[in-house]
């Protein structure tokens, strides 16, 4: 019997950073959560303890500070691909970088009708993310860039479906041409490459995933999903595929007629769990070979 070492990696997980930007009486804040990981030839760490090659934790975690002051927070994405690229010039032995960051939005506190110079509220809106893999150095270097959104919680009251679906001898559901549709959106897209204005494509996207969400008249979330997916790739050229996961947020009419009341889809039980979860991914036909851009990423299929 021979065993030997697989597949590994180490880092410094959930950093989290706040940068205020205060150049001016006006502030800017950049609120993220970051992660890293090297892969590489540590197998003597592994088997013998030896740490010669590995780059501690904890200078990961300082390099992410330093960075977040050195060159700031234009973007999260430029901000992994630096800290990604700077990994691999520290720690010869790794062979790949992985950092992930989630980004926390917050609002200006409206005052008299206008956004204070230092003073914010955290927005509902989702969390922004993404996640680099940048694989071998110079000539040989290549960067995947994967973003999205997570915790994005959308509903529509009407104008959605669930009709037609197949039934055996343990299906009680009721088929319904009206019913509330609801989810807390995780989408992840891939990049074609990295010559990206980052904030522009996110913010574009998303916009565009809530407005098809608002439009698509749902016949089942499936559809939905796929509707939001292809419209994305139609109209962004530099996006390779999208995947989507979307635990359906079900919503249940409540039943009041001991009460004597009618209730003609007004009250609703929302209900946690158990809950549908759909998955999906829409590609693009000719999109590239996407290499290790999804490596460590859980929870699509």
């Amino acid at each position: 019997m021979s065993i030997r070492l697989g597949p590994n990696q180490y880092g410094k997980a959930e950093n989290r950073v706040v940068r205020i930007v205060r150049d001016t009486a006006r502030h800017q804040i950049r609120d993220l959560n970051v992660s890293t990981a090297l892969r590489g030839r540590f197998d003597d760490a592994h088997i013998s303890g030896d740490q010669k090659d590995v780059l501690p934790t904890d200078t990961q975690k300082n390099t992410v500070f330093a960075y977040a002051k050195k060159i700031g927070v234009a973007s999260i994405e430029e901000f992994a691909l630096a800290l990604a690229d700077r990994y691999l010039e520290a720690c010869p032995a790794a062979e790949g970088a992985r950092v992930e960051v989630d980004e926390y939005a917050w609002d200006r506190i409206q005052v008299d009708g206008t956004g204070h110079d230092h003073s914010f509220v955290r927005s509902g809106g989702g969390v922004r993310t993404t996640i680099v893999n940048v694989d071998g150095r110079g000539a040989d270097r290549v960067a995947h860039v994967v973003s999205g959104i997570k915790d994005l919680v959308v509903l529509k009251s009407t104008g959605s479906e669930f009709k037609g679906f197949l039934k055996d001898e343990y299906t009680t559901l009721q088929e319904t041409t009206d019913r509330i549709l609801s989810t807390s959106l995780v989408a992840r897209w891939r990049y074609e490459g990295t010559g990206v204005d980052w904030d522009k494509s996110y913010e574009s996207i998303r916009a565009l995933l809530l407005q098809r969400f608002a439009e698509i008249h749902s016949l089942a979330l499936q559809q939905t999903l796929h509707g939001m997916g292809t419209s994305v790739l139609e109209q962004h050229p530099d996006v390779a595929e999208i995947k989507f996961s979307a635990p359906n947020k079900h919503h249940f009419l409540s039943d009041l007629s001991p009460f004597g009341l009618d209730n003609p889809g007004e009250v609703f039980f929302a209900a946690d769990r158990p809950y549908g979860l759909i998955e999906a991914s829409v590609v693009r036909d000719e999109a590239g070979d996407a290499g290790n851009a999804w490596h460590a990423i859980p929870g699509f299929c």
